[in-house]
């Protein structure tokens, strides 16, 4: 008798919670698709998950482990290899794309799909930043500023400063002893895109900012739950924060600029202060503020972490390690006996280190979706994108699709060798319009880091098996624990004596 009142409890516990579940999975679907009428019906197969939740959990429970994929692998594995899937994310009803040519096509049809990042982002990126402003405006904005960032000359004009970085960061890491190899780099790279965009080389202020960047970043890919505790929370006091620093530096530019007028343009700032539309129109002081957000954060990450990958990737693997310094050393043995450091020319002669970064951006694809929403309903591959319905293209799918890279799991610089991806296989910055402003800058840095490394040190990771983190960016656990080391002067023998004398004062400066 016991035994049987036992059993009959558990079976109404059990159905009890099938039945919650049913019906919490059937609310976002009621809520969403209803709407929709018989369109409903050419939606693509998914799961929308529970109520105001979605599928965030399962999102965040995959990209805390250390296995990330196994988001889109659920998706896979319950509706089948379709390539476009249903469901709710960052509180929006969301179409997740992974295959080449839908993605593609979101990215580059500026007609029927504009920027679509969660509230959130836009609360903490800024709404007058690049992600978010109108396909008109930022045209514009990007007409204005693509010169100043990666413009040839622009380029050139920063390489003497990147390079004395690099070279006095090395020579200082060196004489330490034991890092953490990913946070020197990205202080590296935040001086250096302070210095372009700010002239700004304060160790105070930058030490300020970059600890907001850091709070800013763990916020973005994070649930918005706006209370103490919550990552959410703290991004955005880091975001208050910034504004407030940043407010403080355009005030000051401006008083100067009009105690010294200049004809000149120093820096970026001076660009943004100056820029006129064809009405005479200037821009406002939280344009000037929410773009120098976006540029100053995408500028110094997404350099910072891919730098510490590719020289991760190049130590594991000795061969192409050889391979790339014997292509460095070429350059230096090749080199006019009056040229000081290196040229652009030079930098875009890198085929092999080009290589190895490409590799480099495809198998840890840096930002791993990107937003957009329908402004109209679309129909891809078969399947209804309604109209208002969030377009999530999943850079991550795309990279280690083993069909368009075989091994996609494996380091290989080689299988670059006569590749031209096809269109929307590889997206490391983004494609069509809203292509990220600063890629050919990012990958200046890189490759003058990389340059000087490979000729005269190594790596020696302290915690070689250490686990991965994914969110908000792919790194070790314990930011690449480490020891820089010279090792060689091989590759520098023969630069000129001038040349020698330029060096050894940038790493006493440090």
């Amino acid at each position: 008798m016991e035994l049987g009142f036992i059993w009959m409890v558990f079976v109404i516990i059990f159905g009890g919670a099938v039945a919650l579940n049913w019906l919490l999975s059937s609310l976002n679907s009621w809520l969403y698709e209803t709407k929709l009428g018989d369109k409903r019906f050419s939606l693509p197969p998914g799961d929308l998950g529970w109520p105001f939740i979605g599928n965030m959990w399962s999102f965040l429970r995959a990209f805390k482990s250390s296995n990330p994929d196994s988001f889109i692998s659920s998706f896979v594995t319950r509706f089948g290899r379709t390539g476009i899937y249903k469901t709710v994310m960052f509180g929006n009803p969301s179409i997740i794309v992974t295959v080449s040519e839908a993605s593609r096509r979101v990215l580059t049809d500026d007609e029927r799909f504009k920027p679509g990042w969660p509230e959130s982002t836009m609360e903490l990126i800024g709404r007058q930043s690049f992600v978010c402003i109108s396909y008109e405006e930022h045209k514009r904005l990007r007409r204005l500023t693509a010169a100043p960032v990666n413009g040839h000359e622009a380029l050139s004009m920063y390489i003497p400063y990147i390079e004395d970085s690099v070279i006095s960061a090395l020579n200082k890491w060196a004489a330490i002893g034991e890092i953490e190899f990913l946070t020197e780099l990205r202080r590296l790279t935040f001086r250096i895109i302070m210095n372009i965009f700010l002239s700004l080389e304060s160790e105070q202020v930058m030490a300020a900012l970059e600890k907001e960047y850091t709070t800013l970043n763990y916020g973005v890919r994070a649930m918005a739950v706006n209370l103490p505790g919550f990552a959410y929370h703290k991004a955005l006091k880091a975001r208050k924060s910034l504004v407030a620093i940043f407010q403080s530096i355009v005030d000051k530019r401006r008083e100067r600029r009009k105690k010294q007028p200049s004809k000149s343009k120093q820096d970026m700032m001076d660009a943004l202060l100056d820029v006129e539309d064809e009405h005479g129109g200037k821009l406002n002081d939280e344009q000037i503020i929410d773009i120098l957000v976006m540029y100053l954060n995408a500028g110094h990450e997404s350099s910072g972490h891919m730098t510490m990958w590719t020289t991760l990737f190049l130590q594991q693997h000795p061969e192409f390690f050889q391979k790339a310094k014997a292509e460095q050393e070429a350059i230096v043995k090749n080199r006019p006996a009056t040229q000081k450091g290196l040229t652009l020319k030079e930098i875009r002669q890198m085929d092999y280190l080009s290589k190895v970064i490409d590799e480099s951006l495809r198998l840890v694809t840096f930002s791993f979706v990107v937003f957009r929403e329908a402004k109209e309903d679309v129909q891809i591959s078969g399947y209804t994108i309604p109209k208002g319905w969030k377009v999530l293209v999943w850079f991550r799918s795309l990279h280690l699709d083993p069909e368009t890279y075989p091994d996609p799991m494996v380091f290989n610089p080689s299988r670059w060798d006569g590749l031209t991806p096809k269109a929307g296989t590889f997206l490391p910055f983004g494609a069509g319009s809203r292509t990220c402003p600063g890629n050919d800058l990012a990958k200046l840095e890189i490759s003058i880091f990389l340059h000087y490394f490979l000729l005269n040190y190594e790596l020696e990771r302290l915690n070689p098996g250490c686990p991965l983190m994914y969110l908000p960016h792919c790194r070790p656990k314990d930011n690449c624990l480490g020891r820089i080391r010279r090792v060689s002067n091989v590759g520098c023998i023969d630069r000129t004596n001038k040349e020698k004398k330029r060096i050894e004062s940038a790493d006493g400066f440090a």
